[in-house]
């Protein structure tokens, strides 16, 4: 929690006033038994109506007073606690933005959801509760107590004995109960992983009739985070009525004791229940200590999760000064590069070394888990090489400031993904700064006119693009791409979901842009990958072929294999179709 703190600097003030209005509203609270003693000794044994009307009055007037102190230190309070967690998960989110693909992959999506969520949420309510009670529940049992003694201190020393006793049980129970809050936050992670999977994959399950396997599974989890979280909870429901037990039996030796002394004729009535007034409160300060101790425990456990991940550096690092790049390099440089993702067993890719001339058209094709796609994720440094260099225009991609060599870059990823908002918005992604007529021909190109004129900038996005078909998908953010005028243009398996006209008149275009940008294609067919002035054969994450679509067809078995698997037909002679 401690690493959490400065960012409750901003509400120092908040942080101040919160507890010094709940201490104010204390102060007043541990004066009403003594009034309340003074009315039954004086106004009421003594039968004077006009003393006990100003007596009530008086405490009217610390009611009131006591409310006001209240509410102001629940203002306080809800600020700070609330611009406590926003500072969060603004510093959360960003730090996240921060990491690499590779700790992304370590840490898991339900993983980071939950830490910006569900456990900011406890930290927070963990804040409001220490601002509003952790000084004031002690101050009223400790000031109850000094008051106690100041009415009899035979009769006060049961406060002596009670309190100690009750903060043995208080603690103890918070320190068991605080390891076990972990395995709860952990649990959920879980549940909430298995949510996920069965909304966003909610089609594929009911496709394959899985809908009972996969509720099995979520019954499962859900049933291992109830089992936890009834144990935790028998733990700390223990506190309570233990709390109860202690106080109630203090409270009858107290009633016993005074009981006595009055009738020896040295306590009065009023000071009888001025003590067991004074021992209500003692009992009600510790159940809501009780309360704040298992809710901090809480939040501490979600602190230490949420500084788990802010402790994580990101395992890449990007130059501060921009890097001089040479005039006549080439745009793309693989030399001798393997890839190996951390944890795995092999290396993903091994030995590719190739290079692309400026606006060139590189081809990249091969079979399911080959590497097409971690091949591509190395260009803008989506992940680091485990040997070997990659450089971009000359320059090895570790020496550029992550700005620069993004911004060299449009990138259409394996899987579309669309924003909530128009379809304006979601273009200037590429460019903020994009007109209009920018964003019309970047659809153009994309071979998305017609969703131009049929639904314009303005139309609506449902989150992921939901309303929206696969093919519609890919054009939009293939245009959201070119609107970047990109010096470097990566389609990876970008156009899986165009028919063969659509995806020929796009490669089309892309090869008459009034701009001459380098492109790497990462496709399945062949026929997306024939007009290309390079293509990489992959098998294995190794490069076996490299070449144009002819000298391929000739010289390469496996592109051989699988362009005659997608068109049915051999070679002739001449190497013609």
């Amino acid at each position: 929690m401690k690493k959490l703190l400065p960012f409750l600097k901003p509400y120092v003030k908040e942080s101040i006033f919160g507890p010094l209005f709940k201490l104010l509203e204390a102060t007043f609270e541990l004066f009403v038994p003594l009034v309340v003693a003074s009315t039954i000794d004086i106004g009421i044994e003594g039968q004077n109506a006009g003393y006990i009307v100003k007596m009530c009055l008086l405490l009217a007037a610390l009611g009131f007073i006591g409310l006001v102190c209240s509410i102001t230190a629940q203002y306080f309070a809800a600020k700070a606690s609330v611009g406590f967690a926003a500072k969060i998960r603004h510093a959360l989110f960003a730090h996240i933005q921060k990491l690499s693909f590779t700790d992304l992959d370590k840490a898991g999506t339900s993983t980071l959801i939950t830490r910006l969520t569900s456990d900011v949420n406890q930290v927070q309510s963990g804040v409001n509760l220490t601002l509003r009670l952790l000084l004031r529940s002690p101050f009223v049992v400790f000031g109850a107590m000094i008051m106690a003694f100041t009415i009899d201190v035979p009769a006060a020393l049961v406060f002596a004995v009670v309190i100690p006793v009750l903060c043995v049980i208080v603690f103890g129970i918070m320190l068991i109960s605080i390891p076990l809050y972990k395995k709860v936050q952990m649990r959920l992670e879980k549940v909430l992983g298995s949510v996920r999977e069965g909304l966003t994959g909610a089609r594929v399950i009911r496709a394959f009739r899985m809908e009972e396997s996969a509720e099995e599974q979520f019954r499962e989890r859900n049933e291992e985070l109830t089992a936890v979280q009834k144990f935790v909870g028998k733990i700390s429901a223990l506190m309570n009525p233990v709390t109860y037990v202690i106080i109630n039996a203090a409270a009858v030796v107290l009633i016993y004791t005074g009981a006595v002394r009055v009738e020896m004729g040295i306590l009065t009535q009023g000071a009888v229940v001025a003590l067991y007034n004074y021992m209500s409160q003692i009992l009600v300060e510790l159940v809501k200590m009780a309360n704040m101790i298992i809710n901090l425990t809480k939040a501490a456990a979600c602190a230490k999760r949420i500084e788990d991940v802010l402790e994580t550096k990101p395992c890449q690092t990007f130059a501060d000064v921009q890097p001089e790049t040479r005039k006549n390099a080439c745009a793309v440089q693989f030399d001798h590069v393997s890839m190996r993702y951390a944890g795995a067993g092999d290396d993903s890719l091994t030995d590719i070394d190739f290079t692309a001339e400026k606006g060139q058209t590189i081809g990249i094709i091969g079979g399911t888990g080959s590497g097409k796609s971690t091949l591509v994720h190395l260009i803008p440094r989506f992940y680091d090489a485990t040997e070997g260099t990659v450089l971009v225009d000359g320059v090895p991609v570790e020496e550029y400031p992550a700005d620069t060599l993004r911004e060299k870059f449009g990138f259409v990823l394996q899987k579309a993904v669309l924003f909530q908002g128009t379809i304006r918005e979601n273009l200037r992604w590429g460019n903020e700064n994009a007109s209009d007529a920018e964003l019309a021909e970047a659809m153009k190109l994309a071979q998305a006119g017609e969703i131009l004129a049929d639904k314009g900038l303005d139309y609506a996005v449902e989150q992921e693009g939901r309303n929206l078909s696969g093919g519609q998908r890919q054009r939009l953010t293939i245009a959201r791409a070119l609107v970047r005028k990109p010096e470097i243009l990566v389609l990876d398996d970008s156009a899986s979901a165009l028919d063969l006209a659509t995806d020929a008149a796009l490669r089309k275009a892309l090869r008459e842009m009034p701009y001459d940008p380098t492109v790497f294609i990462v496709s399945q067919r062949t026929s997306s990958l024939q007009h290309a002035d390079k293509i990489i054969v992959l098998e294995d994450g190794r490069t076996v072929g490299m070449g144009t679509h002819e000298e391929l067809l000739v010289g390469c078995a496996v592109y051989r294999e699988i362009h005659e698997s997608q068109t049915g037909k051999g070679i002739q002679k001449g190497g013609n179709l």
